[in-house]
């Protein structure tokens, strides 16, 4: 992890807790039985994870609450931005991947920026639970988390949703596009 400090302002928490709260309330499909009450008190007595969900903002990710997690008593964000998250496209996926490119480097890679930002990286699964919320990448693609087997072997599996079906495709780790990203979430 980085030096960062994670750490919001009064103001920025303020700003962002009512961005979350209309976000929230405009999509309540994605979280029928969750009251916001709740899970703000949540945000406001663990900081570092307002600070995560800013991140999350700010690289255009849209995080909303999806899930309520009944055995850890904990709120799941995801990224519900319609497309991969603009600000985190056009990455490798892991260390091993970006090191590994001898010429034309991306800026960064998937894992990497997931753990500077304090989220995980979603799963194939979770991916496919988010895609039962709406329609997502139906013009870019995103990373998910790759099996062990997978990566040793040198490659990256990614997903998106075209012809109104979500595919998993393979790529090497070392592979960046412009139109892919890699979509987070974040339990507080």
């Amino acid at each position: 992890m980085n030096n960062v400090r994670r750490e919001l302002s009064s103001q920025q928490q303020e700003e962002l807790l009512s961005i979350l709260k209309d976000r929230f309330i405009k999509n309540m499909s994605r979280h029928k039985s969750i009251e916001w009450a709740k899970v703000q008190a949540k945000l406001e007595a663990n900081t570092e994870k307002l600070w995560s969900l800013n991140e999350m903002e700010k690289t255009g990710g849209e995080p909303d609450v999806v899930f309520y997690d009944d055995n850890t008593d904990e709120y799941i964000f995801y990224d519900c931005s319609a497309e991969s998250p603009k600000g985190r496209r056009s990455v490798c996926y892991d260390r091993e991947a970006l090191e590994s490119r001898k010429e034309n480097k991306p800026q960064n890679n998937a894992i990497d920026m997931a753990a500077d930002m304090g989220i995980e990286i979603l799963t194939e699964e979770q991916y496919r639970e988010l895609q039962k919320l709406g329609n997502y990448d139906m013009k870019t693609s995103s990373w998910v988390k790759t099996p062990e087997n997978i990566r040793k072997l040198g490659g990256a599996i990614f997903c998106d949703r075209r012809y109104d079906t979500i595919f998993v495709y393979h790529n090497g780790a070392e592979a960046y596009y412009s139109v892919r990203g890699f979509r987070g979430l974040l339990r507080v």
